[in-house]
Order: C-alpha cells, then structure tokens, then sequence
C-alpha cells in the first residue's frame, strides 16, 4: 500500500482491494453507470462522480450526498475507477467531508500508467472476479435507495 500524495489516503493495487474487499470493505465504483454495466469488480458498488453528457463528462452532483446517506463516516470504502483519475478524486472529497476509513485502487479496473509511462494491469486485467450488469443491490439507483 502507498500513501496518497494529497491526504491521507492508502492507494493500494489490485491484489490488495481483493484482500481488503475480503476483510469486509465496501467497493465503490466510482465510473458512470454504463461503464459499471459493462464490467465492474463483484460485489461492487455503482456511486458514479461523473455521468456522460454530450460533450463529455459531467460532475454527478449528488455524489457526496447520496455517499453520506448511503455510508458511515467510518465505514470502510475501497473507491475505483476505471484508471485512478476519478477515484483519487473521489476520495479527496470524500476525506474532506470527513470520510476515515478510505481506500483507493490507484490503477482502476482497466489501469493505470506510472510517472514513466509503464502501464499497471487494473482489477480487471488481473483476472480477478469481475460482474457485468446491475446485480440486485448494486446499481446506482439501488444506493440511492438506501440513502432514503
């Protein structure tokens, strides 16, 4: 695990979010929803920071709303992407709002290129256990359900 560079969150590897998932951490996968459709790691979560617009994406403007009805200040998250761009800043926010127990896959699902350009398999590319769809319970809307 490393230390985030813009707080105090640990941005681990894949092999590590499979470890901690399995140590009870809750994974938020943080892409949009057809993003989440088309792939996502098991038992994930779909709480997306950005939705697709015409002309790119766009802030989803409920996302810190909904994560703090939806989760405990000290729950334990585990935040992914598809890269570790939109992840990092998720957890930044979420750390900010006061979030304790954060994680965060630094390569995504797909991943992620180091300082020297060399690529970094994500979750995926690592053969770990993927899902497709919105299984029950998982989808956006189904978080946004139990935040009522």
């Amino acid at each position: 695990m490393t230390q985030g560079k813009e707080d105090s969150v640990l941005r681990v590897s894949p092999e590590e979010a499979l470890a901690l998932v399995g140590e009870g951490y809750v994974y938020v996968d943080v892409r949009s929803e057809p993003e989440f459709e088309r792939g996502h790691p098991a038992g994930a979560l779909n709480v997306p920071i950005s939705n697709r617009g015409p002309n790119g994406l766009v802030p989803n403007t409920e996302f810190l709303a909904i994560m703090e009805a939806a989760f405990g200040k000290n729950d334990r998250l585990l935040v992914g992407c598809q890269s570790g761009a939109r992840s990092m800043k998720a957890v930044r926010i979420l750390h900010e709002a006061g979030f304790t127990n954060l994680r965060e896959l630094r390569t995504g699902f797909e991943g992620a290129r180091d300082a020297f350009g060399r690529v970094e398999p994500g979750w995926n590319k690592k053969g770990l256990p993927v899902g497709t769809g919105f299984p029950p319970g998982q989808s956006y809307e189904d978080v946004k359900r139990r935040a009522r």
